[in-house]
């Protein structure tokens, strides 16, 4: 691959917080945990919020044992890549349902954290890893839609009497994503944390009949996708820069002889 074909880093200086969005305990261990320790380890604040417990991934232990287990190892996973704040919902693992009250509670912890940046797994039905699960799909869709709603103080005013003011990240990171757009280097020390918090996951992981190490797993995933960065392990992401003007506006007004659109707004209506 040319040096003109590679994804590019995100920009350095792109966010200062980060707020992580996903279904269940590991869905953030499966290779994104590596760029959270590069975050970190960078002094980037990062944040995790669940939207379940688990209590459904574990056929051999009843659901509320299993829940407790899968708690304790998100915590310790968490902060062996430097994530203290963890804050899990109680929406039903397994079968969620995309709703008003799910944007709402994402929308306040985007309120209540302020990132820059808000990361989630793709919605799509089809993603890097086959056949995307229904939870995922929701819990992705759902953190899209609560990133726009965040910024709006006319969508769940209630939040205001709380007083959480409106608040609207920057950037969407989507993880899994078909078509990314930029990469994080996770060479050494980033990917090293991001195994070992993949296997703080570990008596779930047994349960699961032919699971990989995660070692080797991490491993060839990050070095797959190394190569479209050009560096030896890397994380991908699709970003979506919400203060950039939408490309289908460069290309219109470029069409037209007008001048280029201006920063537009963060897209909240």
């Amino acid at each position: 691959m040319s040096a003109d074909e590679l994804l590019p880093p995100l920009p350095s200086d792109a966010f200062e917080r980060v707020l992580c969005v996903v279904a269940h305990p590991d869905d953030v261990e499966y290779g994104t945990s590596s760029a959270v320790a590069r975050w970190t380890s960078e002094g980037i604040d990062v944040a995790y919020l669940l939207l379940t417990r688990g209590e459904a991934g574990m056929d051999a232990l009843p659901p509320k044992e299993t829940a407790e287990l899968r708690q304790r190892e998100q915590i310790a996973a968490s902060e062996i890549v430097g994530v203290s704040d963890v804050q899990f919902l109680d929406y039903p693992d397994g079968i969620l349902e995309y709703s008003l009250a799910m944007r709402r509670d994402i929308s306040m912890a985007i309120r209540r954290f302020r990132p820059d940046a808000v990361l989630v797994g793709s919605w799509d039905i089809e993603f890097v890893a086959g056949l995307n699960q229904a939870d995922h799909r929701v819990a992705g869709l759902a953190a899209l839609d609560a990133v726009r709603d965040a910024g709006n103080r006319w969508v769940f005013p209630e939040l205001l009497s709380e007083g959480l003011e409106p608040w609207s990240p920057r950037w969407l990171l989507v993880s899994g994503d078909s078509a990314p757009t930029h990469g994080v280097d996770v060479t050494g020390e980033p990917l090293e944390k991001g195994i070992a918090s993949l296997e703080a996951h570990g008596q779930y992981l047994a349960g699961i009949e032919g699971h990989p190490p995660p070692r080797p797993m991490i491993t060839g995933i990050t070095k797959m996708q190394g190569r479209r960065v050009g560096v030896a392990h890397a994380v991908l992401f699709r970003a979506f820069d919400f203060q950039a003007p939408p490309p289908i506006a460069r290309e219109a007004m470029g069409l037209s002889g007008g001048a280029s659109p201006e920063e537009p707004p963060l897209g909240l209506s």
